[in-house]
């Protein structure tokens, strides 16, 4: 019971917020007439001996049941008995829901900064693709000629997105649970209010009961988290696919890469492959805690010992393959004779159906033409460019000469003008839209 018991080894961490709640707390105490003005003051300088002492590390053979316990038994030997005063009217059921919320909005700004950074090497990078046309696919087959800055974006606004998520919970982290005791409030006139400024969050709890138990914020992170997973998990399958000798698109830099143990010409995409790996200790993290969650009563329940296990491990791995993926792709650079010698002409199959259709031929008619020109392409071992003008016209007789001027891979891109489009202006405007979220 006793090894059950301990979550120390977990919640060290929290040390210096479990002293800044508590240096708060004694304030509100002497505020509320709990405490004498020296009382308090001579508990918040043992705090903060214990904050000098902790700043080392954990105490060797430290056997406290968890942080609260350890910052409690420490300001005990530094100030004596009024160290004892320190836990009027709270709990560690609001005291522990406070520590966390102090330490999740820290580590929502942290994981923020760490997925600016990869849209800031991704926009980085659709700014040296813009005159680069590589293969735009669906279901891993050619579909339309898109630019390369158009891909990179592709990958830059879902990570804008989870920034948001991540915003938000923050947000949502901000409310003060302190005051709440450990169900039924705080029996003192404490001044939650004026708690809640001075630890910095945006209101208070409404209802104790329910301010001791609420986890909804670290879900939404744990949610966030693995959502950002997957996503920077399939920028790190693109850049394993492109980066193949199939590929051959990009060119992962020697530092983001490894070789083989065996085989002397191997760069392998480390840093992508690992990255996707961790996508599902993100997505398993945040599918175990609302397991966790899900058959709790009313109220504080020691089963909540488990929620930061998730937690940390979430962020801590998130602020480990960001960077990292930053740098590989800062990095990276893109080839485009290779990506230019990869395009094959059945890109340009939309292209011609949008010819027939500017002539007036209905789309669905204008699709099987274009269908029977891509099959006699494959049948006569040709490119579509290749096919003579009596296979263009037995296609469908409004095909006329001028359907050679299709094929060009700028005038395709080019044609989708609209926003969100491939056109340079509009992937021009696109890239500064990003820098704009990116700075806001």
């Amino acid at each position: 019971m006793a090894a059950l018991n301990l979550s120390l080894d977990v919640d060290f961490r929290l040390w210096p917020h479990d002293i800044r709640g508590s240096r708060a707390w004694a304030a509100a105490l002497g505020r509320a007439g709990l405490l004498t003005a020296p009382e308090v003051s001579r508990i918040q300088q043992g705090l903060d001996r214990v904050a000098e002492l902790l700043e080392e590390g954990r105490p060797p053979g430290v056997k406290d049941e968890d942080i609260h316990s350890l910052v409690e038994r420490l300001l005990i030997q530094e100030v004596g008995e009024v160290g004892g005063k320190l836990h009027s009217g709270r709990s560690r059921n609001d005291q522990v829901a406070t520590d966390v919320r102090l330490w999740g909005m820290e580590a929502a700004d942290r994981v923020s900064a760490a997925l600016e950074g990869l849209v800031g090497a991704l926009l980085e990078l659709a700014g040296q693709g813009m005159d680069v046309i590589m293969p735009g696919y669906t279901h891993l087959q050619q579909g339309q000629p898109v630019r390369a800055s158009h891909w990179a974006l592709s990958h830059a606004w879902p990570l804008l997105r989870d920034r948001e998520r991540i915003r938000r919970v923050r947000n949502d982290a901000g409310v003060l649970p302190l005051g709440s005791g450990a169900v039924a409030g705080c029996p003192f006139p404490v001044d939650r209010a004026w708690l809640a400024e001075e630890l910095g969050f945006r209101t208070i709890s409404s209802n104790s009961l329910d301010a001791v138990s609420d986890r909804d914020w670290m879900a939404d992170f744990l949610h966030a988290c693995a959502l950002a997973g997957i996503h920077l998990s399939r920028l790190g399958e693109d850049l394993v696919l492109f980066s193949s000798r199939e590929y051959g698109f990009v060119r992962l830099a020697d530092g983001y890469s490894t070789g083989s143990s065996l085989m002397p010409q191997k760069r392998n995409p480390d840093a992508a492959e690992l990255t996707r790996g961790k996508a599902g200790r993100l997505v398993g993290n945040a599918a175990g805690f609302l397991t966790l969650l899900k058959g709790l009563p009313t109220g504080y329940n020691r089963d909540l010992q488990e929620d930061k296990t998730p937690l940390f491990d979430s962020v801590d791995t998130l602020l480990l393959v960001a960077p990292a993926m930053a740098g590989a792709v800062a990095t990276a650079r893109l080839r485009p004779d290779r990506i230019h010698s990869l395009l094959d002409t059945q890109l340009l199959a939309t292209d011609l159906a949008d010819y027939l259709v500017r002539k007036g031929v209905p789309f669905r008619q204008s699709h099987e033409a274009v269908g029977r020109l891509v099959k006699a392409a494959e049948d006569q071992g040709c490119s579509l460019e290749d096919l003579s003008d009596d296979t263009f016209r037995s296609a469908n007789p409004e095909f006329e000469p001028d359907v050679r001027a299709v094929f060009d891979w700028e005038a395709s891109v080019e044609a989708r003008s609209t926003p969100g489009g491939t056109a340079r202006a509009a992937v021009e405007a696109q890239l500064r839209e990003a820098r704009e979220a990116l700075g806001s």
